[in-house]
């Protein structure tokens, strides 16, 4: 019992925390390489290279297994389209970041479960009952979060926390009155980088029903993207000598994000998405604003504002509000299924009613 309370709770709490932890660190190690000059487009092919390179064993070891299916051309197509949502996500997502900062990125993933939810609902995943109180709950957080994240993005605001000395031809009004088209640019694309995570969740959660290995499939999504981001690298830069990687932070950050990136991050979030499914993953977004914050002032010189802050507070008010309703939900649930199995296990023999309750171990929880 200890043991599987260990590895069904314990350790994905564990793991996410330090995940989301990399993760910010990760961005912020990027925002340093690229303010020195190194390409984004470049920085995402070699980086998931890297992490196919570390599994390339994963496919001949599952190979030889008695318990997984074979690697048939409908599984392989849909990891080619997580690939190819991938691909999408973190070129849009690192060119949000370098045009903004690793804080703004944060505070926007924090609308992952509205995006969910509302995916959720155009794949008739999620039922609306709008007499429901879990249901209201659902439609006012995302109808909340998504509102932060417009704050968060269009509006900068006055600094709270000076790292750097302002310059004297930006006066404190200007900051507060007129729209740094930069920002918004970088909120916007950060914004549809969150837009293709739920997405990457959801055919991720399907994948892993037809074939439950995480190295293996994180493989072959790894070379998808490093392939997909070269062929689109090579078209958007055409200078050689964005290719030649210096051994200086620009080679440090490509090497940790293809290792811990690319590879833990990603087998870690596949195999918590098979465990608890992606409303779990989801919940441990608001964690990594309070990091960025933090990494983002003391390593890039970033300065904290007004926007910044209002904006995700805004959001983790909708996030966690959207929580509330999904967990009243689920509970009321449970409670209906545990009434009807006390129904059923008075009137039927005892092994049928164990095998009519058996298949709830198995089930997944969709945002």
């Amino acid at each position: 019992m200890a043991n599987r309370y260990c590895h069904r709770d314990v350790l994905p709490f564990t793991a996410m925390v330090a995940m989301e932890c990399t993760n910010v660190g990760l961005n912020t190690l990027f925002k340093a390489a690229t303010m020195r000059g190194m390409s984004y487009h470049v920085f995402v092919v070699y980086a998931y290279a890297v992490a196919a390179i570390l599994l390339l064993p994963a496919p001949f070891i599952s190979h030889r297994s008695r318990v997984l299916p074979p690697l048939n051309i409908s599984i392989l197509s849909k990891i080619g389209l997580l690939g190819l949502i991938g691909c999408s996500s973190q070129i849009v997502g690192f060119t949000g970041i370098s045009f903004s900062s690793p804080t703004l990125a944060s505070a926007i993933s924090n609308l992952v479960p509205a995006f969910t939810f509302l995916l959720a609902l155009i794949f008739r995943m999620e039922k609306i009952a709008l007499k429901s109180t879990s249901s209201q709950a659902k439609v006012l957080g995302t109808i909340v979060s998504i509102s932060g994240a417009f704050v968060v993005s269009l509006y900068k605001g006055p600094p709270i926390i000076i790292t750097q000395k302002p310059k004297p031809s930006f006066p404190l009004h200007q900051s507060l009155n007129s729209l740094d088209p930069t920002w918004a640019i970088g909120g916007l694309l950060l914004t549809a980088e969150y837009i293709l995570v739920p997405l990457w969740y959801i055919v991720q959660v399907q994948i892993m029903k037809e074939y439950p290995n995480e190295l293996t499939v994180v493989f072959f999504y790894n070379l998808c993207v490093s392939i997909m981001a070269a062929i689109v690298g090579s078209v958007t830069e055409t200078n050689a000598s964005a290719w030649k990687i210096r051994p200086d932070i620009s080679l440090a950050s490509i090497l940790c994000s293809g290792i811990f990136g690319s590879f833990v991050n990603n087998t870690i979030h596949t195999w918590a998405l098979r465990i608890k499914g992606p409303l779990y993953v989801a919940m441990f977004k608001p964690l990594s604003i309070a990091i960025a914050v933090a990494m983002g002032v003391m390593f890039l010189g970033d300065t904290l504002h007004l926007g910044s802050l209002v904006g995700a507070t805004i959001i983790s008010i909708g996030f966690y509000t959207v929580m509330w309703g999904k967990a009243t939900e689920e509970k009321d649930d449970e409670e209906r299924v545990g009434s009807m199995a006390t129904t059923t296990t008075q009137n039927v023999p005892l092994l049928q009613s164990y095998e009519t309750e058996k298949p709830k171990e198995n089930m997944h929880v969709y945002v």
